[in-house]
Formats: structure tokens, C-alpha cells, sequence
């Protein structure tokens, strides 16, 4: 999708040549066309004009032109930005996409793929101004890839993105009819003396949690390891650890949360002096990328309770502690450093738009490290 509408891909481009000016289009000598290699290019066009309308409705204002353009076109209001600094960030969905694709459930694996993306974007300070998407697929099937772009325009709309392009590959013979991968490319703005990060963090700040959604987007390779390998799970099946009356797969395919709208909020209000996406590496992990040499964040693994499906993968698989966490996000999907003085306006905020938060820990004179002051919760 190039300026929110897929074109053909690269090596279906290349089945196109030039004779004395024309084009015409190559057949070879035993008469196999394209379609019959693995690449159904009217199925394609069939799919675009379905996900047409679910893309215009993510425009924003500086979205400049309409669909189908080689490249998307997007005016940056400089007006309001004095020394606006561009920021990109790409990610994909990963392994929960074989949930999703044994389930035969697509509408919600397109939010997960923007959030992932937009949520970086915020870690910087950033507005994410729009985004563009890759599906490669082995056959392309139109209702389905509308419907899981009709994921992704909620994603964007939720963020205040704009979808503005992207691209279908179908790799006939080399990937399974049925399967797929999503990935994406966002970019926002943000000014220069506004940048997060950090070198804003000092000791006595504190550290503000906001709850996850569930899993989010990482970790699948182990979960489908433990669950549906070894303990042979079915994902229709409701399993009563987790404590509510849903199926396996339901829990599984819970979309990942999306903060930068409330991230974005607290800006505007708050001192923020970093955000903390927590994805793969954990808590502790992302947390420490962003510590200084001179200060350590202490985490109070008193303050919260992780959702039953990270206890359940635990004690089914004999997973370790240390190995939850530094695969989880253990109920944290996002971070937030302020001054300890704006902790309660920071709370208020996030609690008026209904985001479930509470203070995490602090930051404390150190040498780079997080630490525990608690038991976790966890077994072992």
C-alpha cells in the first residue's frame, strides 16, 4: 500500500517489460502465467479497493493526496514545531500471529502491530504522525487482509496516526496459503528541547505503572511452547486459572495496549522526564536502558499483581522467575518517570482517562541497576 493503497510488489513489478515503448506482458513458452506461480495480482487489486475506505478514515490533515500514489505525501506543520526532530521506529507482531492464523481471528493482530510501533515513538517524547505497513503472505486472500488492515485503522485511529501506505508481498510457494507476518514503519515529531530520555532522570523521581493489557506482542514462542506444545492446550478451550470465563485463545489474542494518547497527555501537564515502553527484555531490561550511571531504579514488586496468565505460563512450563521476567511484561505495559512532587497530578490524569496506574518504585543514587525491594510475586 503506497499513500494508503498497496501496489504490486517488488517481483511482481518486475513481470512487467518494455518492447519499442510498450508494455506487454511476459508469458512463457509453456503458457504458466503469474497467478498460476503463487501471485493472484486481481486478488490483490480486489483486497486494495476493500481496505480502501478503512485507510481514508485514519487521515489526518496533513495527509497530502489520495490513495494510490507510489509514495505518500504528509506537510509537517513547522508552525508548530521551533526545531522539530523526525522519529521513526519499525516492529512487527511476531509469533502471536500463529494464534491468530490457527484461530482463523485477524481483527485484532493490526492493533497490536501499531501499538508496538507507536509506543516506541512516545518512549522519545514523540507524536507519532503516520505510519505504513508490510503484510507478506502466502496467498492473498482479499476479505482477510481487510480485515486485518481494518485492525490496523483502529490501531492508527486510536493513536491519531495517520495509515498512509504500505505494501502486500504474496510469496505463493515459499510461505504456507494461510499464514502471514505484519510489520510497520511510523514516524512522529517531536522538538528538539522536548526530547525524553534518560538524561532527564535523577535521583528521587518516581516511577509511575501503567497496567497491561495482557502478554501484548512478546513472548509468544515461549508461550506456544509451554501451553500448546507441551502442555496441548486447546485455544477454544476456557481454562479456569485464568480466572474469568474466556477461551485460551481469547487471553492470547488480547490486542496490546496503546499509550501514547495518555503518554502524549501527560506531557502536556506533567514534568515527564522519560517513558518506558516495557516489551521484550522485561521490565528490568527496558527500564535499564534507560538509567544513568549514577542513579539505580528500585522497583516495589509489592505495589501490583501480574494477571493470571503470566502465573499459569509459570507453573505450567516450570518457568523461572528470572526467565518470566525477562520475557513479560508481568501486567506493566508502559513506564513513566516524573518528579516526586507530580506524582499524584500524574496519577489524577491517567486515572480521568480511565488508565489504570499506580507508583512502581523510585530512583535512587546508584550505579545503573534495577532492583527489587520486595518478594515477587511470582513462583520460585
Amino acid at each position: 500500500m503506497n499513500n494508503a493503497t498497496r501496489g504490486r510488489n517488488a517481483e511482481a513489478a518486475s513481470a512487467a517489460w518494455s518492447s519499442s515503448g510498450d508494455v506487454s506482458t511476459y508469458t512463457s513458452p509453456s503458457g504458466i502465467t503469474y497467478a498460476e506461480s503463487g501471485v493472484d495480482l486481481e486478488a490483490g487489486d480486489r483486497a486494495v479497493e476493500l481496505f480502501k475506505p478503512k485507510a481514508r478514515k485514519t487521515f489526518r490533515p496533513e495527509v497530502v493526496g489520495d490513495l494510490g500514489g507510489f509514495a505518500s505525501l504528509f506537510a509537517l506543520d513547522i508552525s508548530k514545531f521551533s526545531k522539530p526532530l523526525l522519529a521513526s521506529s519499525t516492529d512487527g507482531v511476531g509469533t502471536k500471529l500463529v494464534v491468530a492464523q490457527r484461530m482463523d481471528i485477524h481483527d485484532t493482530v493490526g492493533i497490536d502491530l501499531v501499538a508496538m510501533v507507536v509506543d516506541d515513538l512516545v518512549v522519545c517524547g514523540a507524536e507519532p504522525l503516520f505510519l505504513q505497513d508490510y503484510i507478506a503472505c502466502g496467498s492473498v486472500v482479499p476479505e482477510k487482509l481487510s480485515v486485518i488492515v481494518g485492525g490496523i485503522a483502529d490501531g492508527c485511529r486510536y493513536a491519531g496516526c495517520a495509515l498512509t501506505g504500505g505494501e502486500i508481498a504474496e510469496h505463493g510457494g515459499v510461505m504456507h496459503p494461510n499464514d502471514y507476518d505484519l510489520s510497520a514503519t511510523g514516524v512522529g515529531v517531536v522538538n528538539a528541547d522536548r526530547v525524553l530520555g534518560g538524561d532527564r532522570i535523577v535521583a528521587g523521581d518516581a516511577l509511575i505503572a501503567m497496567r497491561s493489557s495482557g502478554l501484548h506482542s512478546n513472548g509468544y514462542s515461549l508461550v506456544r511452547r509451554v501451553l500448546l506444545d507441551n502442555a496441548a492446550f486447546r485455544l477454544d478451550a476456557v481454562v479456569a486459572d485464568l480466572g474469568r470465563q474466556r477461551t485460551l485463545g481469547e487471553e492470547l489474542l488480547t490486542p496490546t495496549q496503546i499509550y501514547s494518547p495518555d503518554c502524549l497527555a501527560m506531557m502536556e501537564e506533567i514534568d515527564v522526564r522519560a517513558f518506558v515502553h516495557i516489551t521484550g527484555g522485561g521490565i528490568p531490561g527496558n527500564v535499564a536502558r534507560l538509567l544513568g550511571h549514577d542513579v539505580d531504579a528500585v522497583i516495589d514488586r509489592s505495589t501490583w499483581q501480574p494477571a493470571p496468565v503470566f502465573e499459569l505460563i509459570a507453573s505450567t512450563g516450570s518457568v523461572a522467575a528470572a526467565e518470566m521476567e525477562r520475557t513479560f511484561n508481568m501486567g506493566v505495559g508502559m513506564v513513566a518517570v516524573v518528579p516526586a512532587e507530580q506524582v499524584r497530578p500524574a496519577l489524577g490524569l491517567l486515572a480521568a482517562r480511565h488508565r489504570d496506574a499506580w507508583v512502581l518504585g523510585e530512583v535512587v543514587a546508584g550505579r545503573g541497576q534495577v532492583r527489587s525491594v520486595s518478594k515477587h510475586p511470582m513462583r520460585g
